[in-house]
Protein backbone atom coordinates (compact mmCIF):
# COMPACT_ATOMS: atom_id res chain seq x y z
CA UNK A 1 0.00 0.00 0.00
CA UNK A 2 1.33 3.53 -1.00
CA UNK A 3 1.37 6.31 1.22
CA UNK A 4 -1.65 8.48 -0.08
CA UNK A 5 -3.36 4.79 0.47
CA UNK A 6 -2.01 4.54 4.57
CA UNK A 7 -3.38 8.25 4.50
CA UNK A 8 -6.78 7.69 3.40
CA UNK A 9 -7.35 4.75 5.31
CA UNK A 10 -5.89 6.64 8.71
CA UNK A 11 -8.30 9.44 7.97
CA UNK A 12 -10.95 6.82 7.55
CA UNK A 13 -10.42 4.56 10.33
CA UNK A 14 -10.70 8.40 12.58
CA UNK A 15 -14.02 9.20 10.85
CA UNK A 16 -15.02 5.41 11.77
CA UNK A 17 -14.04 6.29 15.45
CA UNK A 18 -15.59 9.49 15.56
CA UNK A 19 -19.02 7.97 14.13
CA UNK A 20 -18.94 4.99 17.02
CA UNK A 21 -18.08 7.27 19.75
CA UNK A 22 -20.25 9.22 18.81
CA UNK A 23 -23.64 6.91 19.11
CA UNK A 24 -21.72 5.41 22.00
CA UNK A 25 -21.74 8.57 23.85
CA UNK A 26 -25.45 9.40 22.58
CA UNK A 27 -26.30 6.17 24.14
CA UNK A 28 -24.26 6.49 27.64
CA UNK A 29 -25.43 9.64 28.40
CA UNK A 30 -29.37 9.16 27.65
CA UNK A 31 -28.89 5.77 29.73
CA UNK A 32 -27.14 7.66 32.67
CA UNK A 33 -29.80 10.07 32.64
CA UNK A 34 -32.67 7.53 32.93
CA UNK A 35 -31.24 5.35 35.40
CA UNK A 36 -30.38 8.74 37.57
CA UNK A 37 -34.25 9.20 37.18
CA UNK A 38 -35.84 6.07 37.09
CA UNK A 39 -33.62 5.71 40.81
CA UNK A 40 -34.86 8.67 42.22
CA UNK A 41 -38.42 8.02 41.09
CA UNK A 42 -38.68 4.60 43.04
CA UNK A 43 -36.41 6.03 46.08
CA UNK A 44 -39.33 8.37 46.26
CA UNK A 45 -42.02 6.28 46.44
CA UNK A 46 -40.12 3.69 48.94
CA UNK A 47 -39.29 6.64 51.16
CA UNK A 48 -42.25 8.69 50.48
CA UNK A 49 -43.93 7.54 54.14
CA UNK A 50 -40.56 8.04 55.95
CA UNK A 51 -40.46 11.70 54.42
CA UNK A 52 -44.27 12.68 55.57
CA UNK A 53 -44.26 10.89 58.99
CA UNK A 54 -40.75 13.35 60.05
CA UNK A 55 -42.91 15.99 58.32
CA UNK A 56 -39.85 16.40 55.89
CA UNK A 57 -39.47 19.43 54.00
CA UNK A 58 -39.36 20.21 50.30
CA UNK A 59 -35.63 21.38 50.61
CA UNK A 60 -34.86 18.65 52.90
CA UNK A 61 -36.47 16.11 50.22
CA UNK A 62 -34.76 18.20 47.66
CA UNK A 63 -31.27 18.19 49.16
CA UNK A 64 -31.43 14.35 50.08
CA UNK A 65 -31.73 13.19 46.03
CA UNK A 66 -29.40 15.96 45.22
CA UNK A 67 -26.64 14.47 47.13
CA UNK A 68 -28.33 11.00 46.18
CA UNK A 69 -27.07 11.38 42.78
CA UNK A 70 -23.16 10.43 43.39
CA UNK A 71 -24.06 7.67 44.72
CA UNK A 72 -26.47 6.79 41.93
CA UNK A 73 -23.95 7.19 39.22
CA UNK A 74 -21.04 5.01 41.21
CA UNK A 75 -23.81 2.16 40.99
CA UNK A 76 -24.89 2.79 37.61
CA UNK A 77 -22.09 3.90 35.05
CA UNK A 78 -21.28 -0.06 34.47
CA UNK A 79 -24.81 -0.84 33.89
CA UNK A 80 -25.20 2.75 31.61
CA UNK A 81 -21.75 1.17 29.74
CA UNK A 82 -23.01 -2.41 29.27
CA UNK A 83 -26.84 -0.90 27.59
CA UNK A 84 -24.75 1.45 25.57
CA UNK A 85 -22.55 -1.12 24.13
CA UNK A 86 -25.28 -2.72 23.44
CA UNK A 87 -27.56 -0.70 21.71
CA UNK A 88 -24.55 1.23 20.01
CA UNK A 89 -23.21 -2.29 18.14
CA UNK A 90 -26.83 -3.66 17.93
CA UNK A 91 -27.66 -1.03 15.35
CA UNK A 92 -24.68 -1.06 13.27
CA UNK A 93 -25.35 -4.98 13.53
CA UNK A 94 -28.73 -4.72 12.32
CA UNK A 95 -28.07 -1.97 9.60
CA UNK A 96 -25.32 -4.03 8.18
CA UNK A 97 -22.63 -1.10 9.04
CA UNK A 98 -20.25 -3.68 10.31
CA UNK A 99 -20.62 -6.33 7.71
CA UNK A 100 -19.59 -2.64 5.37
CA UNK A 101 -16.62 -2.96 8.03
CA UNK A 102 -15.46 -6.24 7.28
CA UNK A 103 -15.77 -5.78 3.69
CA UNK A 104 -13.61 -2.82 3.84
CA UNK A 105 -10.75 -4.94 5.92
CA UNK A 106 -11.58 -3.30 9.04
CA UNK A 107 -11.68 -6.04 11.95
CA UNK A 108 -14.05 -6.71 14.82
CA UNK A 109 -11.25 -6.35 17.21
CA UNK A 110 -10.46 -2.50 15.35
CA UNK A 111 -13.94 -1.76 15.83
CA UNK A 112 -14.11 -2.15 19.44
CA UNK A 113 -11.25 0.12 20.28
CA UNK A 114 -13.45 3.07 20.43
CA UNK A 115 -15.15 2.01 23.30
CA UNK A 116 -12.33 -0.14 25.04
CA UNK A 117 -10.89 3.25 25.35
CA UNK A 118 -13.94 5.00 26.69
CA UNK A 119 -14.57 2.08 29.16
CA UNK A 120 -10.66 2.61 30.51
CA UNK A 121 -11.52 6.38 30.81
CA UNK A 122 -14.68 5.67 32.45
CA UNK A 123 -12.93 2.78 34.72
CA UNK A 124 -9.99 5.48 36.15
CA UNK A 125 -13.11 8.12 36.42
CA UNK A 126 -15.07 6.08 37.88
CA UNK A 127 -12.16 4.79 41.03
CA UNK A 128 -11.72 8.46 41.69
CA UNK A 129 -15.22 9.85 41.68
CA UNK A 130 -15.98 7.16 44.24
CA UNK A 131 -12.82 8.15 46.04
CA UNK A 132 -13.64 11.62 45.43
CA UNK A 133 -17.41 12.25 45.78
CA UNK A 134 -19.38 9.33 46.99
CA UNK A 135 -18.49 8.65 50.02
CA UNK A 136 -19.38 12.29 50.89
CA UNK A 137 -22.60 12.20 49.71
CA UNK A 138 -23.01 9.30 51.66
CA UNK A 139 -22.80 11.03 54.41
CA UNK A 140 -24.59 14.16 53.69
CA UNK A 141 -27.51 11.44 52.63
CA UNK A 142 -27.60 9.85 56.23
CA UNK A 143 -27.18 13.04 58.04
CA UNK A 144 -30.08 14.48 56.55
CA UNK A 145 -31.93 11.59 57.25
CA UNK A 146 -31.29 10.69 60.39
CA UNK A 147 -30.81 14.13 61.92
CA UNK A 148 -32.17 16.89 60.02
CA UNK A 149 -35.21 14.96 59.49
CA UNK A 150 -35.78 12.52 61.98
CA UNK A 151 -33.59 14.47 64.27
CA UNK A 152 -31.81 12.07 65.92
CA UNK A 153 -28.62 13.47 67.80
CA UNK A 154 -24.73 13.51 66.01
CA UNK A 155 -23.09 13.77 69.24
CA UNK A 156 -19.86 12.25 68.20
CA UNK A 157 -17.38 12.71 65.01
CA UNK A 158 -15.33 10.07 63.36
CA UNK A 159 -11.60 11.21 63.76
CA UNK A 160 -8.08 10.35 63.14
CA UNK A 161 -9.83 6.65 62.42
CA UNK A 162 -11.54 6.22 65.33
CA UNK A 163 -14.85 7.06 67.27
CA UNK A 164 -15.53 10.06 69.73
CA UNK A 165 -18.97 10.19 70.72
CA UNK A 166 -20.43 13.05 73.71
CA UNK A 167 -22.80 11.06 75.99
CA UNK A 168 -25.28 11.73 78.49
CA UNK A 169 -22.11 13.29 80.79
CA UNK A 170 -19.55 11.24 78.93
CA UNK A 171 -17.09 11.17 76.46
CA UNK A 172 -16.64 7.81 74.32
CA UNK A 173 -13.67 6.96 72.36
CA UNK A 174 -13.45 3.28 70.27
CA UNK A 175 -10.99 2.24 68.22
CA UNK A 176 -13.70 -0.19 66.22
CA UNK A 177 -17.30 -0.53 65.96
CA UNK A 178 -18.73 -3.87 64.00
CA UNK A 179 -22.17 -2.29 63.09
CA UNK A 180 -23.20 -5.92 62.07
CA UNK A 181 -22.43 -7.53 65.15
CA UNK A 182 -22.85 -4.51 67.61
CA UNK A 183 -19.54 -4.92 69.00
CA UNK A 184 -17.27 -2.07 70.56
CA UNK A 185 -13.30 -2.56 70.51
CA UNK A 186 -10.66 -0.87 71.93
CA UNK A 187 -13.16 0.95 74.49
CA UNK A 188 -12.19 4.22 76.57
CA UNK A 189 -15.24 6.21 78.40
CA UNK A 190 -14.54 8.98 80.25
CA UNK A 191 -17.83 9.85 82.93
CA UNK A 192 -18.19 12.65 84.31
CA UNK A 193 -20.49 15.09 86.81
CA UNK A 194 -22.50 17.92 85.91
CA UNK A 195 -19.31 20.40 86.56
CA UNK A 196 -16.94 17.75 83.72
CA UNK A 197 -14.79 16.85 87.17
CA UNK A 198 -13.72 12.58 86.21
CA UNK A 199 -16.36 10.34 88.55
CA UNK A 200 -14.88 7.46 86.64
CA UNK A 201 -13.18 5.37 83.44
CA UNK A 202 -13.86 3.25 81.90
CA UNK A 203 -11.00 1.11 79.78
CA UNK A 204 -12.04 -2.38 77.97
CA UNK A 205 -11.18 -4.80 75.31
CA UNK A 206 -14.37 -5.36 74.08
CA UNK A 207 -18.53 -4.61 74.54
CA UNK A 208 -20.86 -6.29 73.04
CA UNK A 209 -24.94 -5.76 72.94
CA UNK A 210 -26.95 -8.54 74.36
CA UNK A 211 -30.47 -8.73 75.52
CA UNK A 212 -30.55 -4.76 75.62
CA UNK A 213 -27.35 -3.99 77.72
CA UNK A 214 -23.61 -3.48 77.60
CA UNK A 215 -21.61 -6.30 78.33
CA UNK A 216 -17.54 -5.61 78.79
CA UNK A 217 -14.81 -7.91 78.43
CA UNK A 218 -11.81 -7.30 79.77
CA UNK A 219 -11.71 -4.09 81.30
CA UNK A 220 -10.44 -2.20 84.10
CA UNK A 221 -13.04 0.44 85.96
CA UNK A 222 -10.62 3.79 87.67
CA UNK A 223 -13.11 5.55 89.98
CA UNK A 224 -12.05 9.06 91.30
CA UNK A 225 -13.10 9.73 94.54
CA UNK A 226 -13.76 13.48 96.04
CA UNK A 227 -9.88 14.16 96.68
CA UNK A 228 -9.42 12.31 92.97
CA UNK A 229 -7.46 9.56 94.34
CA UNK A 230 -8.31 6.81 92.15
CA UNK A 231 -9.47 3.26 93.42
CA UNK A 232 -9.23 0.46 90.37
CA UNK A 233 -11.12 -2.77 89.55
CA UNK A 234 -10.63 -5.42 87.52
CA UNK A 235 -12.99 -7.38 85.42
CA UNK A 236 -13.31 -10.50 83.29
CA UNK A 237 -16.91 -9.73 82.33
CA UNK A 238 -19.49 -7.36 83.17
CA UNK A 239 -22.47 -5.69 82.37
CA UNK A 240 -22.47 -2.13 82.54
CA UNK A 241 -25.44 0.37 82.41
CA UNK A 242 -24.76 2.97 79.60
CA UNK A 243 -27.91 4.88 78.43
CA UNK A 244 -26.30 4.61 74.81
CA UNK A 245 -27.06 2.26 72.67
CA UNK A 246 -25.65 0.84 69.51
CA UNK A 247 -28.05 3.05 67.25
CA UNK A 248 -26.90 6.01 68.90
CA UNK A 249 -23.27 4.79 67.59
CA UNK A 250 -24.29 4.08 64.56
CA UNK A 251 -25.07 7.74 63.43
CA UNK A 252 -21.77 8.93 63.32
CA UNK A 253 -19.62 5.07 62.79
CA UNK A 254 -18.03 5.67 59.13
CA UNK A 255 -18.40 2.44 57.52
CA UNK A 256 -16.38 1.13 54.21
CA UNK A 257 -19.03 2.65 51.99
CA UNK A 258 -18.47 6.35 53.35
CA UNK A 259 -14.52 6.02 53.12
CA UNK A 260 -12.91 6.41 49.69
CA UNK A 261 -10.14 4.05 48.73
CA UNK A 262 -7.20 6.04 50.27
CA UNK A 263 -8.80 6.78 53.42
CA UNK A 264 -9.98 3.22 54.03
CA UNK A 265 -6.44 1.88 53.72
CA UNK A 266 -4.92 4.17 56.09
CA UNK A 267 -8.03 3.07 58.21
CA UNK A 268 -6.61 -0.65 57.47
CA UNK A 269 -3.19 0.30 58.59
CA UNK A 270 -4.10 1.79 61.91
CA UNK A 271 -6.42 -0.94 63.16
CA UNK A 272 -4.23 -3.69 61.98
CA UNK A 273 -1.29 -1.83 63.79
CA UNK A 274 -3.20 -2.10 67.04
CA UNK A 275 -3.88 -6.00 66.61
CA UNK A 276 -7.65 -5.83 65.45
CA UNK A 277 -8.93 -8.07 62.55
CA UNK A 278 -9.14 -6.30 59.46
CA UNK A 279 -10.62 -8.75 57.09
CA UNK A 280 -13.60 -7.27 56.39
CA UNK A 281 -12.22 -4.23 55.70
CA UNK A 282 -9.63 -5.76 53.53
CA UNK A 283 -12.39 -7.15 51.20
CA UNK A 284 -14.24 -3.62 50.55
CA UNK A 285 -11.07 -2.11 50.21
CA UNK A 286 -10.19 -4.52 47.32
CA UNK A 287 -13.47 -4.22 45.65
CA UNK A 288 -13.09 -0.58 45.46
CA UNK A 289 -10.18 -1.06 43.00
CA UNK A 290 -12.07 -4.41 41.39
CA UNK A 291 -14.90 -3.10 40.79
CA UNK A 292 -14.43 -0.34 38.30
CA UNK A 293 -12.92 -2.95 35.80
CA UNK A 294 -16.12 -4.19 35.43
CA UNK A 295 -16.27 -1.37 32.53
CA UNK A 296 -14.24 -3.01 30.19
CA UNK A 297 -15.16 -6.48 30.94
CA UNK A 298 -19.04 -5.31 29.96
CA UNK A 299 -17.94 -3.43 26.78
CA UNK A 300 -16.49 -6.99 25.73
CA UNK A 301 -19.69 -8.85 26.76
CA UNK A 302 -21.61 -5.91 25.11
CA UNK A 303 -20.04 -6.47 21.59
CA UNK A 304 -19.92 -9.51 21.89
CA UNK A 305 -23.92 -10.37 22.15
CA UNK A 306 -24.63 -6.86 20.03
CA UNK A 307 -22.86 -8.41 16.72
CA UNK A 308 -24.81 -11.56 16.76
CA UNK A 309 -28.00 -9.89 16.10
CA UNK A 310 -29.95 -10.61 13.01
CA UNK A 311 -32.39 -8.42 11.05
CA UNK A 312 -35.01 -9.94 12.19
CA UNK A 313 -35.62 -9.52 15.89
CA UNK A 314 -31.97 -9.80 16.55
CA UNK A 315 -31.35 -6.56 18.68
CA UNK A 316 -33.96 -7.41 21.47
CA UNK A 317 -32.24 -10.89 21.52
CA UNK A 318 -28.83 -9.62 22.09
CA UNK A 319 -29.91 -6.95 24.22
CA UNK A 320 -31.73 -9.97 26.83
CA UNK A 321 -28.34 -11.98 26.58
CA UNK A 322 -26.52 -9.11 27.23
CA UNK A 323 -28.42 -7.65 30.15
CA UNK A 324 -28.63 -10.73 31.92
CA UNK A 325 -24.82 -12.22 32.02
CA UNK A 326 -24.32 -8.29 32.28
CA UNK A 327 -26.22 -7.84 35.29
CA UNK A 328 -25.40 -11.54 36.71
CA UNK A 329 -21.91 -9.82 37.44
CA UNK A 330 -23.54 -7.65 40.05
CA UNK A 331 -25.12 -11.09 41.69
CA UNK A 332 -21.68 -13.20 42.09
CA UNK A 333 -19.86 -9.59 42.72
CA UNK A 334 -21.98 -9.26 45.78
CA UNK A 335 -22.26 -12.86 46.48
CA UNK A 336 -18.47 -13.78 46.62
CA UNK A 337 -18.01 -10.29 48.66
CA UNK A 338 -20.53 -11.55 51.29
CA UNK A 339 -18.34 -14.99 51.23
CA UNK A 340 -15.71 -13.04 52.06
CA UNK A 341 -17.10 -10.92 54.88
CA UNK A 342 -18.26 -14.58 56.45
CA UNK A 343 -14.75 -15.68 56.16
CA UNK A 344 -15.44 -18.21 54.10
CA UNK A 345 -13.51 -17.41 51.18
CA UNK A 346 -10.20 -15.50 51.42
CA UNK A 347 -9.74 -12.05 50.64
CA UNK A 348 -8.50 -11.79 47.06
CA UNK A 349 -10.77 -14.38 45.74
CA UNK A 350 -13.82 -12.60 47.40
CA UNK A 351 -13.23 -9.28 46.11
CA UNK A 352 -11.39 -10.62 42.68
CA UNK A 353 -13.45 -13.61 41.51
CA UNK A 354 -16.13 -12.11 39.76
CA UNK A 355 -13.73 -9.88 37.38
CA UNK A 356 -11.66 -13.12 36.76
CA UNK A 357 -15.02 -14.95 35.98
CA UNK A 358 -16.70 -12.89 33.82
CA UNK A 359 -13.38 -11.23 32.34
CA UNK A 360 -12.84 -14.65 31.33
CA UNK A 361 -15.84 -15.04 29.74
CA UNK A 362 -16.11 -11.56 28.19
CA UNK A 363 -12.59 -12.57 26.56
CA UNK A 364 -13.82 -15.80 24.86
CA UNK A 365 -16.95 -14.71 24.00
CA UNK A 366 -15.10 -11.36 22.30
CA UNK A 367 -12.78 -14.35 20.67
CA UNK A 368 -14.84 -16.46 19.22
CA UNK A 369 -17.54 -13.61 17.28
CA UNK A 370 -14.84 -13.27 14.20
CA UNK A 371 -15.44 -16.87 13.65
Amino acid sequence: MDIKGIIVEGISLKLLDKYILKEFIRFFLITCVSFIALYILIDLFEKSRMFMSNNATASQIGSYFLYSIPMIISLTIPAAILLSTLLTYSFLSKYSEITAMKANGISLYRIAVPTLVVAAIVSVFLFFFTELFTPFSLQRTEHIIKVEMQKQKALGFFKQNEIWYRGYYAIYNFKLFEVDKNILRGITINQMNPDFSLIRRIDAERAEWKNNQWVFYNMVITTFNENNSPSLEWANEKVIALPEGPNDFKIIQKDAEKMGFFELSRYVRKIRSEGYDVSRYLIDLQGKIAFPFVCLILVLIGMSFSVRSERSGGVMQSLASGIFIGFSYWIVHAFSMSLGRSGILPVYVAAWSSNVLFGGLAAYLFYKIRT
